[in-house]
């Protein structure tokens, strides 16, 4: 007898399937006639997908500048799994572990080369805090829960250091098994294409469409050479929203050549969840749902490629022996303005809505589905 089974939920293609959980996995789909302790009817009236995965937040409690709890960006927004980018150095990820395991969330980590982390917006002008000893010790304390490293290279972070700090970041990179490697980018220096041609096969570039000089696109619009060879190389993209880092302009102009995101993502913390611009996840989905991406490419960015982007092997798809990680959610057609972070606005016709999610089998309503009393968990 299975523990949960989801009848006749609407995947993103609009095809109709059963969901079978067991024991915090996806036990069986299609069609299925075994008994379970709790059925869920959805008569194709919602989708699912596979847990939503925010690949770039920032929910460290005890952080000084961005901070929020896991579960105020993660299961509260219908968001399953959340990997915080670069809040905690080596120095404090230990008592960031500790915070949460008592999270519904799954948290994950992209440890921050400076040893100090995000306790102030300069942390690699001093390249004292870049320890690659104490990067690895951390990593060897977790395992499983440090999914890759993070360097922040814009001028105001790495002071007179330059590129440098990257070029030390790759070094420890290599020392610890070709982990990921999330790169902020935002005012130089250094340029980006300093940036650019340092990165290989993996490595992400986060802020990927900020509007900022500093940017992916040319002055004429064409997409930087640097870029170009990076992408071919492997080089990942990812939205990672932010206050300041999203610009329709960017991202419509990048889209129509064909430079989609990897992941969407959106650099959340509690001010900019609170009073914008991001909100929440969905949001930020359905502000590339507007600019023309499908809903089967926004959905990928959360799911498969994102779980693929940072090695989640058991997590991203609808698949048996997956993590039962799942996402219930509508297309409401809903007009609503979005803003970007340059304050240019989009008009929309449809949002994503997430009224549900179930994490290791267990579910949890939003907001908005425990106010539509959607499902009898």
């Amino acid at each position: 007898m299975f523990d949960l089974l989801l009848r006749r939920a609407r995947l993103v293609d609009d095809t109709l399937t059963d969901i079978a959980i067991q024991d915090g996995k996806i036990a069986a789909l299609g069609e299925i006639r075994a008994p379970s302790h709790k059925t869920i009817e959805l008569d194709g009236n919602y989708y699912v997908s596979a847990g939503w995965i925010d690949s770039h937040v920032h929910c460290y409690p005890n952080s000084p500048i961005y901070h929020d709890q896991p579960d105020s960006v993660g299961i509260a927004t219908g968001v399953t799994t959340v990997i915080d980018a670069g809040s905690t150095g080596a120095d404090d990820v230990d008592d960031f572990y500790q915070l949460t395991r008592q999270a519904a969330t799954d948290v994950y980590a992209l440890l921050n080369i400076s040893r100090v982390g995000l306790i102030a917006q300069n942390e690699l002008a001093n390249m004292a805090n870049i320890d690659a000893e104490a990067v690895t010790q951390a990593v060897q304390r977790h395992p499983d829960f440090i999914v890759g490293l993070k360097a922040r290279m814009s001028s105001s972070v790495v002071g007179e250091n330059g590129i440098t700090p990257l070029e030390r970041a790759k070094a420890i990179q290599q020392q610890n098994g070709e982990l990921p490697l999330m790169v902020h980018i935002g005012n130089n220096p250094p340029n980006l294409d300093e940036i650019a041609e340092l990165l290989s096969s993996g490595d992400i570039i986060t802020h990927c469409y900020n509007g900022k000089p500093n940017r992916i696109l040319t002055p004429e619009g064409e997409l930087r050479g640097s870029i170009v060879r990076a992408l071919k190389r492997g080089v990942r993209l990812d939205v990672g929203h932010g206050t300041a880092s999203f610009s329709f302009e960017v991202a419509r102009r990048a889209i129509a050549m064909g430079i989609l995101p990897d992941t969407i993502s959106s650099d959340i913390y509690c001010r900019n969840r609170i009073d914008g611009p991001v909100r929440s996840l969905a949001l930020v989905m359905s502000k590339f749902l507007a600019i023309g991406m499908s809903l089967p490419q926004v959905i990928a960015c959360v799911t498969s490629q994102a779980a693929d982007g940072l090695r989640l092997s058991h997590k991203g798809r609808l698949d048996v022996g997956y993590d039962a990680d799942l996402t219930l959610f509508t297309l409401a057609s809903t007009p609503t303005l979005l803003v970007d972070a340059e304050k240019e606005s989009l008009q929309a016709d449809k949002i994503l809505l997430p009224l549900a999610a179930i994490r290791a089998g267990k579910g949890y309503l939003t907001e908005q589905g425990s106010a539509e009393n959607a499902f009898n968990f």
